[in-house]
């Protein structure tokens, strides 16, 4: 596992802790990653962005959100809004000019968030987005389909789930608190509008996020230039080596754009 360039003390709505980046290069666009649920920055997506950042000297961008990674924080004080403000501090701290947002799975999610948070304090947009197997609203959309009504019933007695992971990375933590806050930061409730260029990856095998799902999130896109490009025997990490190299191929006609 790579070691942080840099580390930041911060602290959001739940909890000071110190979040872990890794940022390198100074060119732009930069290319921003934002990751998943129970993921870090060291993953080979994130790898493969980086790498590519390299080989066009453009800057790039990694950190583990609180309580991921090598990032400090309980995981049962986290929230969608609180990852959401430690994106917000790295992006400040970071990016510097016209920045590629990559999000893979809950990182879609709060990359859109981002994005929404620039244009509402009056800044740019991203220069892009790539939206990869993306679990936006996946709190209020697919948590329901997973979970049975006695699961929903426990997490209100109890104030969290634990659910063993596919990928050997668990038990994932479920907390009321997560469920209550992601709700309350859907996006899918209206259009989505970003003012940039987006373009969603998924897998037909994605056995996590439901290619319905997915293809819902893009007929959101009224007012952008946004693409859907399916790989149809991809799975949710989409990690295979022909994945990674149809990541960098999308990321770099964003940048040379």
């Amino acid at each position: 596992m790579q070691k942080p360039t840099h580390w930041i003390e911060h602290q959001n709505q739940h909890s000071t802790h110190k979040l872990a980046v890794l940022h390198q290069g100074d060119q732009t666009p930069g290319l921003f990653w934002l990751g998943g649920f129970m993921s870090n920055m060291c993953g080979g997506k994130a790898i493969a962005m980086a790498a590519l950042a390299q080989e066009l000297g453009l800057a790039s961008t990694r950190f583990d959100y609180a309580a991921h990674g090598q990032s400090s924080g309980d995981f049962r004080d986290q929230t969608i809004s609180s990852w959401l403000a430690d994106a917000v501090a790295v992006y400040q701290r970071f990016a510097d000019g016209p920045q590629i947002l990559v999000g893979s799975s809950m990182g879609a999610w709060i990359a859109l968030l981002l994005n929404r948070y620039l244009l509402e304090h009056g800044h740019p947009p991203a220069k892009a987005l790539v939206l990869i197997a993306p679990g936006v609203d996946f709190t209020k959309r697919l948590l329901p389909q997973r979970f049975a009504p006695e699961d929903f019933a426990k997490l209100d007695r109890d104030g969290e789930l634990r659910r063993e992971s596919r990928y050997g990375d668990g038990p994932y933590i479920y907390t009321k608190k997560l469920v209550e806050d992601g709700n309350a930061n859907s996006l899918l409730d209206a259009p989505l509008k970003t003012g940039a260029p987006v373009h969603i990856i998924h897998g037909g095998e994605d056995p996590d996020v439901p290619l319905s799902h997915a293809q819902e999130i893009y007929r959101h896109f009224l007012h952008d230039d946004a693409r859907f490009t399916l790989v149809p025997d991809g799975d949710h990490r989409l990690s295979r080596p022909e994945d990674l190299a149809l990541l960098q191929s999308i990321i770099r006609s964003f940048a040379s754009e």
